[in-house]
């Protein structure tokens, strides 16, 4: 990244677009603490991000960030029900409260009575649901998704990308997304361009 500066409002769908190979990648490492930036600084959900020591950095992610990957990275030996309580188990919550949150999440992605599959039953679509489930699990302040609707059809693309919004509106979050997606772009409150790791525009 070169020279990149921007400010996300919370509760937006923010858009990082750009060709592969661009940066779009790296800066949302940069923000959810999994790369450091060499200079620079980043500041999210008013914690100043850029030094954080490795342990603090962890706490960060657990308790303040989610993440979809293109990829969806489901536990492919924990039910749909078991992916989505991990966040859960790891800030500690009860039996009670995490079961409650469980079941208000299917719901919310539309899988009620598929709790018990497994991630190798679901269709791409049900796959990243359960990915944007976990996520949003633990109520985090942030929520980065890179390339969520990469490897879905374009009808299958869209609803994700409904259920993206409304995921935004209901839970007040920011969801900071990477795509080369028209379609998600287009949904965007608002959206960087990046080229070669700099930003080229910001509508």
């Amino acid at each position: 990244m070169d020279h990149v500066s921007i400010t996300i409002m919370k509760g937006r769908l923010f858009v990082v677009a750009g060709r592969s190979g661009s940066g779009k990648t790296t800066l949302l490492n940069c923000i959810g603490t999994l790369e450091k930036p060499e200079t620079g600084r980043i500041s999210c959900a008013g914690i100043d991000i850029t030094h954080l020591s490795r342990r603090a950095a962890a706490k960060f992610r657990r308790k303040q960030t989610g993440f979809v990957f293109q990829s969806a990275n489901l536990v492919s030996y924990l039910t749909v029900r078991e992916n989505i309580a991990l966040p859960l188990e790891l800030n500690a919550w009860s039996n009670d409260a995490r079961n409650r949150r469980v079941d208000a999440l299917l719901d919310t992605v539309c899988l009620r009575g598929m709790g018990a599959a497994m991630p190798q039953e679901l269709s791409g679509g049900e796959t990243q649901r359960v990915a944007f489930a976990r996520a949003i699990a633990h109520q985090p302040a942030i929520l980065l998704a890179d390339e969520p609707t990469a490897s879905l059809d374009s009808a299958t693309g869209r609803q994700l990308i409904q259920l993206m919004q409304a995921l935004v509106r209901e839970s007040a979050c920011t969801l900071i997304a990477a795509t080369h997606d028209p379609d998600l772009i287009a949904a965007a409150s608002e959206t960087l361009y990046l080229k070669d790791g700099r930003k080229v525009g910001q509508l």
